[in-house]
């Protein structure tokens, strides 16, 4: 989208009247009702958000002391063209400089301290895999270009084990893959399908994570805050320890509208009723939904309890009511095929910051994400930038990790992960890092906070048109989807861009705004980008090049080639 669409759009008639009820709490809730108050004129005091917990934000959370120990249930990878998410931020104040924006600042730092990995994978405890390429086939590359070229419908709910061979999930391609994004070899090669074409213009840095983006302090602090802070000035109603257990949807004529929000508080039912005229958004489903915590000496219990889910019950609810709103059961029906666990570390003194300072050869941030090639777990750790929470002391040091294969026994700590204490995961993390020996000395200095989540992964799972609904069903009224669930073509789910998008569509198109949302950057049409990525597949030289160079030497396409 060019400059000429960046326009601030027509307020539309009896929009000051108009009321919003947007149901989770999440970054695609703070974002919806920032764009009704930036683009659609609406006054923030219209303008209410439900959120069962006690705290906004989402999966893009970061909390916690030094003494008790931090947590963050995940991390974000950010890259350049995520268009809404930086539009979004590219007009919320800095908390430290109001003057500059979230955009300003997560731009500066990452032109001061760049990511680039020097340690992309490790094996053998600590030493330094061999990165330097994707190590992939001839016909790897073809089963990879294949992929790009089908439909998704064609696909179905083909998994990746189903699309590509044994031989190619052994492959580094594939251990960079999947370490970045989270993917499990029975997830959607659908989803696959998307990434490859979303991000092609990252796979000629993907080893050393060229092109990852990074933020000052976790992405609570860093991004949620600011744009808490701001929507809050607005005058936005935030209704927290509420949870909306139902909705009223009323069909007639084709039209759906939502008449009544159903909502439990402190022990209490009540009925918000909504007219025509307002606005419900709903996000349907969550991938920390049912989230469970351990500690040093507790393992985190997994919740299956799926009657009690907070908004896939919600969704499951609206579903039954009739079509177009989605099949729920997808996406939460198999926890053991979408739960992973992560830790958080918090350690005490200077050692481990210097450790692997010299492990990754780079300061903390910048290394990116390193994974163990040879653990059973498949962990993978990283270092943010230090401090990672603004109240963090200097002789306090943070260190993430999360594991995809939560069931398999540590090769170090003969136990499943999911059953370990945060000491017994930390100790399996400092053997890979090459600290065995060092384990006992350390293990006192430490507070780890693991996180079991049963639904982290289920929006890769297998589906096809109509699992999710459309952002806006057919022939609603005033009823909007939002987040990882809702469908918006091209784009991915795991990213905070998706979930941005599909507010961005919804407050565009229910508001009847004459402004587009802004597209999805189109790498993948770029010739430049597709030779670039389609060479570094090849492993730096692309089929038949110094044949075609030989035959156009003399001719105006040499240069061009």
């Amino acid at each position: 989208m060019g400059s000429y669409q960046r326009i601030n759009p027509v307020k539309q008639k009896a929009v000051e009247s108009k009321k919003a009820f947007l149901i989770g709490g999440g970054i695609a809730s703070l974002s919806a009702a920032a764009y009704m108050i930036r683009d659609g004129h609406m006054q923030g005091k219209n303008i209410t958000v439900f959120e069962e917990l006690d705290i906004l934000g989402g999966a893009m959370d970061g909390k916690g002391d030094a003494e008790k120990g931090y947590i963050a249930r995940g991390g974000r990878e950010l890259e350049e063209h995520y268009e809404c998410m930086f539009d979004l931020w590219g007009f919320i104040p800095s908390l430290k400089d109001p003057s500059r924006t979230v955009l300003d600042e997560i731009r500066e730092l990452n032109i001061a301290e760049p990511v680039e990995s020097h340690s992309r994978l490790t094996y053998k405890q600590g030493k330094i895999a061999d990165f330097s390429s994707f190590g992939l086939k001839d016909r790897h590359v073809v089963e990879i270009i294949k992929l790009m070229l089908e439909t998704e419908e064609r696909l179905g709910t083909k998994t990746i084990e189903q699309y590509f061979d044994k031989s190619f999930l052994e492959t580094n391609f594939y251990y960079f893959w999947r370490s970045m994004f989270a993917f499990e070899n029975w997830h959607s090669v659908v989803e696959v399908r998307r990434y490859m074409r979303r991000f092609i213009h990252l796979l000629p840095g993907m080893n050393r994570l060229w092109g990852i983006l990074h933020t000052e302090y976790n992405q609570y602090d860093s991004m949620i805050l600011p744009l808490i802070t701001w929507l809050k000035k607005q005058g936005v109603r935030f209704e927290l320890n509420t949870q909306v257990v139902d909705i009223d949807i009323t069909a007639k004529g084709g039209k759906k509208t939502v008449t009544g929000i159903h909502i439990l508080k402190k022990g209490k039912e009540s009925v918000v009723k909504t007219a025509a005229a307002d606005l419900v958004f709903v996000t349907n489903g969550s991938m920390t939904e049912n989230s469970t915590y351990g500690d040093n000496s507790k393992p985190p219990v997994l919740n299956r309890d799926t009657a009690k889910a907070g908004c896939w019950s919600l969704w499951k609810k609206i579903a039954a009511k009739g079509k177009g709103f989605g099949r729920p059961e997808v996406f939460c029906g198999d926890i053991d095929k979408t739960k992973w666990e992560s830790f958080t570390m918090t350690f005490k003194g200077k050692f481990m910051a210097d450790y692997l300072g010299k492990l990754t050869d780079r300061k903390p941030g910048m290394a990116g994400v390193v994974t163990v090639k040879d653990s059973n777990w498949l962990i993978s750790w990283t270092v943010p930038k230090q401090p990672h929470f603004p109240n963090q002391p200097k002789d306090v040091f943070v260190v993430w990790a999360y594991g995809l294969f939560p069931d398999a026994e540590g090769n170090f700590i003969k136990k499943k992960m999911s059953e370990c204490t945060g000491l017994e995961l930390v100790s399996e993390l400092l053997y890979h890092m090459g600290l065995e020996k060092k384990i006992k000395d350390l293990l006192p200095t430490v507070k780890v906070i693991p996180c079991m989540m049963p639904y982290i992964t289920s929006q890769f799972m297998p589906r096809v048109k109509g699992d999710r609904p459309d952002v806006i069903p057919e022939g609603s009224v005033n009823l909007a989807f939002l987040g990882q669930f809702a469908e918006q073509p091209d784009d991915c789910v795991f990213t905070v861009e998706y979930s941005v998008r599909t507010a961005m569509t919804a407050v565009y198109r229910m508001l009847n705004l004459e402004k587009e949302v802004i597209p999805v950057f189109p790498s993948f049409y770029d010739i430049r980008t597709l030779t670039q990525a389609t060479k570094v597949l090849y492993g730096g030289k692309i089929p038949g090049e110094t044949i075609a160079h030989h035959l156009l030497r003399k001719t105006s396409l040499a240069e061009l080639l």
